[in-house]
């Protein structure tokens, strides 16, 4: 397996598939999301939760363009990994990729997320020390 910067194991549950028995595209939505939680919760002490509870900070996507490239059938066993491409001043670009164990990838996808004041639902600069764990934890795997 290639090294990324977060990655998961994930067996496909039946709750994730269609009647054919494979993902259901959204659902990999789902995932990712869920992704991007557990990151940020290793990444920032007080985790996600406290981000858009206590600091009233959302990181809504706002594009997103994926491909689907072979099915995921229930039962298989999948990574699920996200890299860091790009930190801009309000926004942060994600590559999502999930990958059989078989190393055949199903789906790949880029990610751009914005800073948002919860309260007044506009775009903010990324916090300083958002920004410092986004970059600690992009470099942690540039430099092996």
């Amino acid at each position: 397996m290639d090294v990324h910067m977060f990655s998961r194991k994930h067996k496909v549950h039946f709750s994730e598939c269609d009647p054919a028995g494979i993902v259901f595209f959204p659902q990999y939505f789902v995932l990712f999301n869920d992704m991007v939680e557990a990151w940020i919760d290793e990444i920032l002490p007080e985790g996600f939760h406290g981000l858009i509870g206590a600091r009233r900070i959302g990181i809504p996507t706002v594009h997103l363009d994926v491909d689907f490239n072979a099915v995921s059938k229930m039962g298989e066993h999948v990574w699920l990994s996200l890299d860091v491409e790009r930190i801009g001043q309000k926004s942060l670009t994600l590559a999502w990729t999930c990958v059989g164990v078989d190393g055949v990838v199903r789906m790949a996808a880029r990610q751009t997320m914005v800073m948002t004041s919860l309260d007044t639902h506009l775009s903010i600069a990324i916090p300083d020390d958002l920004r410092a764990a986004f970059e600690c934890s992009a470099k942690t795997v540039d430099n092996g």
